[in-house]
């Protein structure tokens, strides 16, 4: 199922999720993940208070997913994907891709024919940017 949502959405679907998490990936290829507090500010979200080995992955690699994971039981997690920049203390993330995930329930999940390549074989709803 997709739903279209346009950009100034983002803003709205934020307010349903507390705290999230920043990940970057180093150039070793690892994955590091922290807990964030980012602000939507116009098209872009701020994070502040980064750390030594996230500006270090940031500066070879821009790419950054932000993951707010759901609030109730059964509910949606939130994943944007984007490009980080610094700005002075904080990141700025434009996003590039969102989408609103969950794991399929078990019995529609067996019973399901296989998913088309490329498409998500849960519950995911991709948030247009």
């Amino acid at each position: 199922m997709s739903i279209q949502v346009p950009p100034h959405k983002l803003a709205e679907t934020l307010r349903g999720y507390g705290s999230g998490y920043l990940i970057t990936v180093g150039g070793d290829g690892k994955s590091h993940v922290v807990a964030v507090a980012p602000v939507l500010d116009g098209d872009r979200l701020r994070v502040p208070d980064l750390g030594r080995r996230t500006l270090g992955n940031l500066a070879g690699n821009p790419a950054v997913t932000l993951l707010w994971p759901p609030r109730d039981p059964g509910g949606h997690s939130l994943i944007v994907d984007g490009q980080g920049a610094l700005d002075g203390e904080l990141l700025a993330v434009t996003p590039t891709r969102a989408v609103l995930h969950r794991p399929a329930p078990e019995p529609a999940a067996a019973a399901a024919p296989a998913a088309a390549p490329g498409a998500c074989p849960a519950d995911c709803i991709p948030l247009k940017i």
